[in-house]
């Protein structure tokens, strides 16, 4: 299949996509919504796989999410699919990489030679899983880093914990607490975000299509806290080779 007919197949499915030129190849970014397939795991009869084969025909490593911090390196398409582990980074080309959210942010990270997808909920996020995915990208990248946050809940709707919000707080800096539209305390899960990538020397490029929509009071997106929604939505990354007319 030529580049051009993949992207007549998946631009059906994705509102928000973005195409990184590196001279041999591109990456391919896509986030996805309420209007595309639902990708929970066990949403489809014969699993992940045929979820993600709406957007890529690339072999596709989907993750087992836990909140946690590991982080699992692709060395070939398909390497580690059904992983227990919350990022995913590769340099190999036409290997997919996706996570899946409700509420949780879906994070893009982008290098001339590399790319990875992270699930940054607010456990994952306080045990360093965003870091942990930037330090083993570093192994493989050669150029900087930068990332793509796509929609997540925010603070206006986003009632957290005292105690927890508290530690988060020490953790991440006051910027992080914020308040719902109905007055109790909550967390801004974007700007913990934009926090440790900064803390971890990565750009974070401003995309209001993807990085301004709240799941829980934005339309066409899935919010297990605001409705009990059981579809995800996610993000897909790869890099796909450019085919040259000899």
């Amino acid at each position: 299949m030529t580049t051009t007919s993949i992207l007549r197949m998946t631009s059906t499915f994705l509102r928000s996509s973005s195409r990184y030129p590196l001279g041999e190849s591109r990456v391919e970014v896509r986030f996805t919504d309420s209007t595309d397939p639902d990708l929970a795991v066990g949403a489809a009869p014969d699993g992940p796989r045929y979820c993600w084969s709406h957007f890529t025909v690339h072999p596709c490593t989907w993750l087992r999410q836990v909140h946690g911090r590991r982080v699992v390196r692709v060395d070939r398409p398909g390497q580690h699919a059904g992983a227990l582990a919350d990022g995913v980074i590769t340099a190999v080309t036409g290997a997919a990489l996706a996570v899946v959210v409700a509420d949780c942010a879906p994070i893009a990270l982008i290098s001339s030679d590399a790319v990875g997808v992270v699930h940054g909920g607010w456990r994952g996020l306080e045990a360093g899983v965003l870091g942990a995915s930037v330090a083993k990208m570093r192994q493989v990248a050669s150029g900087p880093i930068s990332a793509r946050l796509g929609p997540c809940i925010h603070g206006e709707c986003y009632e957290f914990g005292r105690q927890d919000l508290d530690r988060l707080v020490r953790r991440f800096g006051p910027s992080v607490q914020s308040r719902t539209t109905w007055g109790t305390p909550a967390l801004d899960l974007p700007e913990v975000v934009r926090i440790e990538l900064r803390r971890h020397g990565v750009t974070l490029e401003k995309s209001q299509a993807d990085e301004d929509r709240c799941t829980a009071c934005g339309p066409s997106l899935w919010s297990f806290r605001a409705r009990r929604d059981r579809q995800r939505q996610g993000v897909v990354a790869w890099i796909e080779p450019l085919h040259r007319e000899s």
